[in-house]
């Protein structure tokens, strides 16, 4: 294998790797000012290496805008998730994504709404993901969202 052809393949890896760990640290109870930390660099980190790897798509873009809005905002960090909350809609629109990706923006929206204590603009966001989600066609991909949607932080707004 030559060098660029591998240099390309580990981006890959690592990007799928590192979006992999920085579930694991989203997903732990005791989490620590430490692991919340290295969540951030993780999820910043996973993007990165996704926009080289040769796989890459616009749907890569999206998810990974969508995964870092997500963290920020169980950082209770709002504007700051915000920004990459818009930034996932934004592309969902331009490539007209659907489906799985259209309820995945909108709850993304949502939760950064509610990080920020914008209960009204949150209310339609989840309503709007709420909505999509139920047109999810596949039955997994349909219960993983709405396991999503429904796993906190909401923190004052629900």
């Amino acid at each position: 294998m030559n060098q660029s052809k591998e240099k390309e393949n580990i981006h890959h890896y690592m990007g799928i790797e590192l979006n992999v760990q920085t579930w694991n640290l989203l997903d732990k109870k005791d989490r620590n000012e430490n692991d919340d930390k290295r969540m951030l660099f993780f999820v910043k980190a996973s993007l990165y290496h996704w926009r080289k790897s040769p796989h890459y798509k616009p749907v890569n873009e999206q998810r990974g805008q969508w995964l870092i809005s997500h963290v920020l905002a169980v950082l209770n960090r709002g504007e700051e998730s915000l920004v990459h909350a818009k930034a996932c809609m934004d592309i969902t629109m331009k490539e007209s994504l659907k489906d799985f990706d259209l309820a995945y923006a909108y709850e993304s929206k949502a939760r950064s709404y509610a990080a920020i204590g914008d209960s009204e603009k949150m209310n339609k966001c989840f309503l709007n993901a709420k909505t999509s989600g139920e047109k999810i066609k596949g039955d997994e991909d349909r219960k993983l969202f709405f396991n999503d949607l429904y796993k906190d932080p909401w923190f004052e707004c629900c």
